[in-house]
């Protein structure tokens, strides 16, 4: 297969530019959004459980922990995040793809926990909450009983 340029530039490059312009229309300008919808559409997480707790893990570079609000209620985890541009005088950005502004993410929890022991750590830009599961979600063994 042979690509012809057509003004001065390649094909699949102009064919990105009409997506993105195509996109924009529907989600806002995707290449210049704060949190883009496309490609890593949100920060990465992690979930999962042991037998006592379940774990969230965010990848936040760069927030700070009064940038932060996680709650727990009726099985959800709601985490909000409102990372402020910040201001830099006599610079030209060529690409920026680290949000900023308002995010919120909320997961549905697998079990129950206990939403006055969870607990946030945010140590190197990476969020890690760990949600203790309830009394009548963690596993128990069942004494079985012979009547002979």
């Amino acid at each position: 297969m042979v690509f012809r340029q057509i003004g001065g530039r390649h094909p699949v490059a102009q064919m990105r530019q009409e997506m993105d312009r195509l996109l924009s229309g529907f989600l806002g300008n995707v290449a210049e959004s704060g949190w883009p919808l496309v490609g890593r559409s949100r920060p990465a997480v992690n979930v999962w459980e042991d037998a006592g707790a379940i774990y969230v893990e965010l990848e936040l570079p760069g927030v700070k922990k009064d940038e932060l609000e996680i709650a727990v209620a009726g099985g959800e985890l709601s985490i909000k995040v409102e990372r402020p541009e910040v201001e830099q005088k006599g610079v030209t950005y060529h690409r920026r793809e680290r949000g900023i502004g308002s995010f919120a993410r909320i997961l549905r929890l697998p079990v129950d926990v206990d939403p006055d022991k969870v607990e946030a750590e945010l140590v190197g830009g990476v969020l890690t909450i760990t949600l203790p599961k309830s009394e009548a979600a963690r596993p128990r063994k069942i004494e079985v009983v012979s009547s002979r």
